[in-house]
């Protein structure tokens, strides 16, 4: 059996596997979800033995310029990252039941009732990079939102990713009701090229990673792809913002975790506004080690030495201590720029007027647009989604953080009593009711 042979009968095995937990009750999955939680706490000792072996060979890889501070960080294990792990998991045991939810009812006539009801996708594909935790949150919400899952890890968190999956087989075998195949792992790099060719078997492709990762599995496949390229976001600071807030809520977009997708990479000012927030920006993004660069009014109002942005400055993911600041004439200028220059991401206002507010909220194009409140914000877990599959920037299927509804689609069930079409054409033709009835409580 060839590699390209190997990859497509883990993937058979999975859609195999997909149907069986796809028919499961809820709660059988929810406990599922749970053991698996359980399951990698107890295989803590394991995990993070694996996890040290990756993380000395992603030093030597800092070391030799091969990968940067910011992927060693996302890389990094320990025992409190593991127990958060598992608190995402019992999040997403938690959640509401994803499948079997009536979306919509019509009785299209007396005795013949249309349904729209939420199923799973199928089989998920799942390429990932230097992230421990994609693992654990792809395989709860795939098993919660009954899906199956095939991962194909980046060669620099390989071991740490085994460990995790061989902890989560042995707890599904333990468990009996789901089959291992479920969660099915690909180590080859040249697996990707085949998992990518499999439309007739992988549903869904969700790549987590680097700007070329995910260009590239968008470039590469025909299977729909839910992911983003970029995290080019921005906060505008309106005429009409508080000041002490602006500068906290920037200091938060960039410095808390500034190689997030979700950290804010470019700073709008109004110029009304610029006088008194740039000086005050500048210096306390100084103070936080963050290199400054601007247009020229921007640089003109520093109280400290800005460079002059060059033109790929306003559209570039920096994903470290970097910002670039822009003075604007007012809102309608800021959001031009947004949607000129941004990756439809994640952006924010600052502003205690509504009118500027409501105006952004409503004309940026962007899947997250936030008002006073930090950029950081959009991710799955803080929204209440227990985890995220990932952030989509596409207007299709899903948008933003991506939790269990967005691993589900609809099928549309028609419920009769005998009827036929040619009962509605012709002569004497019967007449559609075609009446919307309440969902009710969305279960079926």
């Amino acid at each position: 059996m060839t590699a390209a042979d190997e990859v497509r009968a883990l993937a058979l095995a999975a859609k195999a596997a997909s149907r069986v937990v796809a028919a499961l009750p809820s709660e059988v999955r929810r406990h599922a979800v749970l053991s698996l939680a359980d399951a990698l706490l107890a295989s803590r000792d394991a995990i993070l033995a694996a996890n040290a072996a990756d993380v000395v060979d992603a030093r030597e890889a800092v070391a030799a310029g091969e990968m940067s501070a910011a992927t060693l960080q996302r890389l990094t294990l320990d025992a409190r990252k593991l127990s958060e792990v598992a608190v995402q998991l019992r999040e997403v045991a938690a959640q509401d039941e994803p499948v079997g939810r009536v979306r919509e009812r019509t009785l299209l006539d007396d005795g013949l009732e249309l349904r729209r009801v939420t199923c799973p996708i199928g089989v998920v594909a799942a390429v990932f990079e230097a992230r421990p935790d994609a693992v654990t949150q792809i395989v709860a919400l795939a098993l919660r939102s009954a899906n199956a899952v095939v991962l194909k890890p980046g060669r620099e968190v390989r071991r740490t990713a085994r460990a995790i999956v061989d902890a989560m087989h042995a707890c599904l075998r333990t468990g009996g009701a789901i089959p291992p195949a479920a969660i099915a792992m690909v180590d080859d790099r040249a697996a990707v090229d085949v998992l990518l060719t499999l439309d007739d078997l992988i549903d869904l492709v969700v790549p987590r990673g680097s700007q070329a990762l995910v260009r590239s599995v968008m470039q590469r496949t025909r299977i729909p792809v839910l992911g983003h390229a970029d995290g080019v976001c921005h906060v505008y600071l309106d005429a009409a913002a508080d000041p002490a807030m602006a500068v906290e809520l920037v200091v938060d977009a960039k410095v808390q975790y500034p190689s997030a997708c979700n950290a804010v990479e470019v700073v709008l000012v109004h110029r009304d506004a610029a006088p008194t927030l740039i000086p005050a920006l500048v210096t306390r993004l100084r103070a936080e080690g963050v290199t400054l660069g601007g247009c020229a009014r921007t640089v003109a109002l520093a109280p400290d030495d800005v460079s002059l942005a060059a033109d790929d400055d306003w559209h570039t993911e920096w994903g470290d201590l970097r910002l670039t600041i822009g003075v604007v004439d007012d809102v309608d200028a800021a959001i031009a720029h947004v949607n000129a220059h941004g990756s439809h991401h994640t952006d924010a206002i600052v502003t205690e007027a509504n009118g500027a507010a409501d105006a952004f909220l409503a004309r940026v194009d962007s899947a997250c647009v936030f008002h006073n409140a930090s950029t950081r914000f959009a991710d799955g877990f803080r929204f209440g989604l227990g985890a995220e599959l990932g952030i989509g920037t596409g207007k299709l299927h899903a948008r933003g953080p991506v939790g269990l509804e967005g691993l589900t689609t609809y099928r549309w069930e028609l419920r009769g009593s005998g009827q036929r079409v040619a009962s509605y054409a012709g002569a004497g033709a019967r007449a559609f009711r075609h009446e919307r009835l309440p969902a009710g409580d969305g279960a079926r």
